[in-house]
């Protein structure tokens, strides 16, 4: 049986300022609890499953409960728990040499980061620059979003204003009137800026572009979501490398 203080400590963890305090923040769900497993184990802390969740992989010095189904409702953020929550610390954030790496300027969507996320893992891209306004990549939106993703791909929160200090590589900013995407002729190597949803990237960043460029309009689609923007410049981009 799990104990009142402890669900009170989980439950807390939905929040920003907790996980921050902690350095703990809380996956949930069978798959993502076996990713962790397979690429993470070191840093879990805790695990709480049902009886029907199957460990993909042994675990290692790690709590282990098994909870009745509305056990593990008491401790989730979800509205219909799959099986398995795990607690883990922070992962780190260093810096991760690819051949490309993608700045976000002030993505605000859990699911629109959580996707980049993702698609980041897709293409091989292993770190990701966020500015410090842009959300959290432990918001439990956003962890569900990544599918896993979260484990493979390096992320760091800091001032974009220093990070383009130290860059050497091209710089490719996602712009309305930025050159024919599919007209651009690639480097082998670089950085891609994508902007906040509704403001696009920030007067301050547009100023270490390289290259500004833009996916065509071919039908009366008003805007684009910037994580399917993303996909499109990214598939473009590795296309030709």
């Amino acid at each position: 049986m799990i104990s009142k203080n402890r669900i009170r400590f989980i439950k807390s963890l939905e929040q920003k300022k907790i996980r921050q305090d902690e350095q703990l923040f809380v996956i949930e769900g069978e798959k993502m609890v076996n990713e962790a497993l397979e690429w993470i184990p070191n840093k879990i802390k805790a695990i709480y499953y049902t009886s029907d969740f199957k460990f993909n992989k042994p675990t290692l010095n790690t709590e282990i409960q098994q909870l009745t189904p509305d056990e593990l409702k008491s401790i989730s953020s979800l509205k219909t728990p799959n099986k398995a929550l795990a607690i883990c610390e922070f992962l780190s954030n260093k810096t991760e040499i690819s051949t490309y790496n993608l700045v976000l300027d002030g993505i605000q969507d859990p699911g629109n980061l959580g996707t980049i996320l993702r698609m980041a893992d897709w293409f091989g891209i292993s770190h990701v620059i966020c500015s410090k306004d842009t959300v959290d990549c432990y918001n439990p939106k956003v962890l569900q979003a990544t599918m896993g993703s979260i484990f493979r791909v390096s992320i760091s929160y800091e001032s974009l204003e220093d990070f383009f200090a130290q860059n050497i590589k091209p710089v490719y900013g996602a712009l309305l009137d930025g050159k024919n995407l599919f007209l651009e002729n690639f480097e082998k190597e670089g950085i891609i800026i994508l902007g906040n949803e509704g403001n696009g990237i920030r007067e301050s960043v547009k100023k270490h572009i390289d290259f500004p460029i833009t996916i065509p309009k071919y039908g009366s689609a008003e805007s684009l979501n910037v994580a399917t923007a993303g996909a499109i410049i990214l598939g473009s981009v590795f296309r030709g490398i």
